[in-house]
């Protein structure tokens, strides 16, 4: 889908300085957990475009994305001001490592990787499947939604934002699964060597690095 005007729905706090951002599906848009979407922005007369994770399980009726909020970046100011029935123009979806009805889903996730992390788990263990979510971060966000999974059967670990990934990856893969890993350059090092240590193998796995 080419830059699209699309209608916000409704905006949500979901944990410290992060927003989850409900837009309205436009026609003929269609997109999986785990793929991603261009927002552009006009500031100072330029077009400022960022790309952000879909975070919902579907994008039947809506899709969310969730957005960090930094104070001091060109677009949050636009970001932290939306309410609903303002509009934004999106483009996408973009990607190619996304949840495709795989059997067990394992992702880990690092700071943003959260969005993803969540709106796959969902989607999976909504369609009979599992999934297993190893989650790192200083400042956690979706933890309701993370308490669900939980609660529905998927196993979920939430770490500090030092902490070894060693042991957590490995209790996630003991009974194997696709393997997803969602977050920035350090975060992606720091799991695919907690993979190796688990005896797992990074060869099939889809990592999205976000910079």
């Amino acid at each position: 889908m080419d830059n699209t005007e699309c209608r916000v729905v409704a905006v949500r706090e979901v944990g410290p300085d992060t927003v989850a951002i409900d837009i309205e599906t436009p026609d003929g848009f269609s997109a999986r957990p785990g793929q991603f979407v261009k927002l552009t922005f006009e500031v100072d007369d330029e077009d400022e475009p960022r790309f952000y994770t879909i975070s919902s399980p579907d994008v039947d009726g809506t899709f969310e994305i969730t957005v960090g909020i930094d104070p001091e970046g060109t677009v949050a100011p636009i970001l932290a001001d939306l309410q609903a029935d303002d509009t934004v123009t999106v483009a996408g979806p973009f990607g190619s490592d996304y949840y495709e009805d795989e059997a067990r889903a394992v992702i880990l996730a690092g700071g943003p990787g959260v969005g993803p992390a969540v709106g796959i788990a969902e989607r999976a263990l909504d369609e009979g499947n599992d999934a297993a979510i190893v989650y790192r971060d200083d400042a956690p966000v979706h933890e309701d939604r993370l308490a669900a999974i939980e609660d529905d059967g998927g196993f979920v670990r939430i770490l500090d934002g030092d902490a070894d990934l060693t042991d957590a990856t490995a209790s996630a893969l003991e009974e194997g699964g696709q393997i997803f890993v969602y977050g920035f350059a350090d975060f992606i090092d720091a799991a695919t060597a907690a993979i190796d240590a688990a005896d797992g193998t990074t060869e099939d796995a889809k990592i999205e690095n976000f910079g």
